[in-house]
């Protein structure tokens, strides 16, 4: 039974089905952790933690959901394909669902659950789905739903604790004429599945009590597992035989295909009626793996593991085949660098205080030309013969794309060379010395954040919890040590945080309680700003973002807001004024703040010199080079972005393409500003033609900075004149704004900025 494509225009026209990015993004979700498994149309369906990929049974390809098809990005539960309906359904721990249509590849958003205003947030989570004659019956923290398959609308809920109490129901089955629901704490409870009246919780009977894992229907028999891990027989009557006790936690327990399977962490077994063990795995040569889910098909055993992906493991075997899309280590990226064609990623985090612990132990992922690759936390500890925690900022050698430092907020500085993580620098190879906590002098460890590059290839970070906490590194690895402490209390300031070089040298660098500081490194001359006006201006003292533009002007993010150094070559001139300003910007007549109190996390400068900027609570901002103009806002509800709290941006300046690192995982939009090349050579326009119905932007891209761009018709008519600011310009197909432009052939006369070098290109419009 399929939908009817009458009822999925219905659907369209309730602007619930939701759309899809694949165009301008791309999605880089990590698939290693499978947390629940289904089967049909020839397919097994794997959930990772916030994405789903399918694996096809007769042809071994592998295809994945994620935010860029719609999803919501937000932690799956559990999945359930309906067979009958063509229908992917997958649940969510904050008790969202979302329906994946077959054929169309849409996605339906059902939140009647998560909007339940009587429902405590705390109690919305979707732990099963189970399907009899056309309705889908959810097991959920509340009690159960039920939702048609076939009009795809909700029907009743059902609150069956004692006096309608709601309670964790984890699985339901029929085994007519009953429908069983197993509840945590709340015992083994029953209705006729055909009452029209199970709304009221009188219907509902207990039948045992106790805490319940789950509860399956095989065949004619009736299965179900209690807390302690012991499955039992139940009979028509209610009687209940143990058959078997696991001495490890049952995580899934499911029946399909006349086979009940039970996995555990380490193992997994199938069984017929009768509880007759079909086949069991209990180690994998080669794999050392945590199970978290499992399916039984076709001889054939599917392992959800939390780190590898999932593993396909035929009966009578323990040889595996491991079934895993291309992604990074993990959905938590905490620090991204790119530069062309490549970007780093670390897992590494602090919190917003800027507290390490409890220590993250994580590895380290690298995507280069379009392929991932991963360092677990095992290898890297292997790799450099130590161990290293808490990796929470990656800078990339503007000339160098093969050397990358890594920042470890506890451990040190990390280097990499060609793709190959070489050296910890610590106390032990280097001046770096441990941080000492007052009042106890606790032992900090070498808690290094921010860093960046010179124009001489010098490197500068800063080390928290120290005087010397401003370091330099010159390219043949020398370190110079600077003290700061005349100018801020660095043993007892929470941490230092950004550092942002500008081309004149000058180093600045943020704190979390002092403000923003500079120094400039000819001179050895300091200055510190702060909040008050007179001396600096800033939004807050919790510096957490730096960002120079080309125009050498400051932009600095704050916990509390934005502000703009406009002349940093001052900033050390006695009697200067050293104010950054805020950007003011009018909402209709009203003048106000532009980010006005909101938690920047990172500011960057596009080939345009337009700023990203992200937010810990409200996604990203595009903003013009003056910030003047919002050119584009993504929040998690109008974009692929899995959350609204962004927590690194960096940008492939050869490519144009935007990383966002949020807490939910990783994806991409495919920007058009570039960064200027050195010559004309590979100038291009894109799309190019323009054909019917094309509605964007043409970029003409591969410019020189402060080229010349003039567009012409056949007849030498100028309809458009601009100067880059970076390697790319954008034209609408107007003729300077006012009418679109018609059908035709339009060149494109290009100028460096020197008038040495000139380059004509085409395009086409086709209306």
């Amino acid at each position: 039974m399929k939908l009817r494509s009458s009822l999925f225009f219905l659907l369209v026209s309730f602007g619930i089905i939701a759309q899809n990015f694949e165009n301008q993004w791309s999605g880089f979700f990590s698939y290693t952790s499978v947390k629940s498994i289904s089967q049909g149309n020839d397919r097994v369906y794997a959930a990772a933690e916030n994405a789903v990929f399918t694996y096809d049974l007769s042809t071994q390809e592998l295809k994945t959901i994620s935010s860029i098809n719609g999803l919501s990005g937000e932690l799956i539960s559990t999945i359930y394909y309906s067979e009958d309906f063509g229908l992917l359904v997958i649940g969510y721990e904050n008790g969202l669902i979302e329906v994946v249509i077959d054929g169309d590849e849409d996605i339906l958003t059902v939140v009647d659950i998560l909007d339940k205003q009587t429902i405590p947030p705390d109690r919305k989570r979707i732990n099963h789905f189970n399907e009899y004659e056309g309705n889908l019956y959810i097991a959920t923290q509340f009690g159960v739903s039920v939702f048609d398959l076939a009009a795809l609308e909700f029907g009743d809920t059902y609150f069956i604790g004692d006096l309608g109490t709601q309670i964790d129901i984890v699985q339901t089955t029929v085994q007519e004429p009953y429908i069983f629901a197993a509840s945590s704490s709340n015992g083994m409870r029953r209705a006729l599945v055909a009452d029209d009246n199970l709304i009221d919780f009188e219907q509902w009977t207990t039948i045992i009590g106790g805490g319940w894992r789950g509860v399956q229907t095989l065949n004619e028999e009736l299965y179900a597992v209690n807390t302690n891990n012991t499955i039992l027989r139940f009979t028509s009557n209610g009687v209940t035989t143990p058959v078997e006790s696991f001495n490890e936690t049952v995580i899934d327990f499911s029946a399909e295909n006349s086979l009940l399977t039970i996995t555990t962490p380490n193992t997994i077994q199938s069984y017929t009626e009768g509880y007759v063990q079909q086949a069991s795995v209990s180690s994998i040569p080669d794999f050392e793996y945590e199970l978290q889910s499992g399916l039984a098909l076709n001889n054939i055993f599917y392992m959800g593991t939390t780190e590898l992906g999932m593993l396909v493991v035929p009966f009578g075997t323990n040889q595996a085949q491991q079934i895993l899309p291309d992604g990074p280590l993990l959905n938590t990226p905490f620090a991204i660098d790119a530069s062309p064609g490549q970007l780093w990623v670390a897992f590494g985090e602090v919190d917003v205080n800027f507290n390490p612990f409890p220590l993250s132990k994580r590895g380290i992922s690298n995507l280069r030309d379009g392929e991932w690759t991963n360092f677990p936390y095992e290898d890297l500890e292997n790799l450099l013969g130590t161990e290293i925690t808490d990796i929470v900022n990656v800078t990339i050698n503007p000339n160098d794309s093969n050397e990358i430092f890594m920042s470890s907020f506890e451990k040190g500085l990390l280097r990499i060379t060609d793709q190959t993580p070489t050296v910890l620098y610590d106390d032990t190879n280097s001046p770096l010395t441990h941080a000492f906590v007052p009042p106890n002098n606790d032992d900090a460890g070498i808690r290094i954040y921010g860093s960046d590059f010179d124009r001489e290839e010098n490197l500068w970070f800063v080390q928290s919890r120290i005087n010397e906490g401003l370091i330099k590194m010159s390219p043949s690895g020398q370190f110079q040590r600077i003290d700061i402490s005349a100018l801020i209390d660095a043993v007892n300031e929470i941490a230092l945080s950004e550092v942002a070089v500008s081309r004149e040298g000058y180093v600045f660098f943020g704190a979390t309680e002092s403000g923003l500081v500079g120094y400039n490194p000819t001179t050895g001359d300091f200055n510190l700003i702060g909040e008050d006006v007179g001396n600096g201006n800033l939004a807050s003292n919790n510096i957490r973002a730096l960002a120079f533009d080309n125009q050498n002007r400051l932009w600095i993010g704050s916990l509390k807001g934005l502000r703009v150094l406009f002349s940093t070559g001052s900033f050390f001139e006695e009697g200067a004024n050293t104010d950054a300003q805020a950007i003011i910007i009018l909402d209709g007549d009203v003048a106000q703040e532009l980010l006005f109190q909101q938690s920047i996390t990172d500011i960057e400068v596009d080939g345009s010199n337009n700023k990203w900027i992200s937010t810990a609570t409200s996604g990203v901002f595009y903003l013009s080079s003056n910030g003047q103009e919002t050119l584009l806002r993504f929040t998690k509800d109008n974009s692929p972005l899995p959350s609204n709290n962004v927590q690194d941006i960096t940008i492939d300046d050869l490519s144009g393409t935007v990383y966002f690192a949020t807490t939910n995982g990783l994806v991409a939009y495919n920007g058009t500003s570039t960064a200027p090349r050195e010559n004309l050579e590979e100038v291009y326009a894109f799309p190019n033609p323009v054909r019917p119905g094309f509605t964007g932007n043409v970029t003409i891209d591969g410019l020189t900075a402060r080229a010349n761009v003039k567009i012409t018709d056949i007849e030498g008519n100028l309809v458009f004149e601009d100067t880059s600011e970076g390697g790319s310009i954008l034209w609408d197909t107007t003729a300077f704004g006012k009418y679109r432009v018609a059908s035709g052939v339009y060149l494109v006369l290009i100028t460096t900025d020197d008038a040495l070098e000139t380059k004509v290109s085409k395009i086409m419009i086709i209306r």
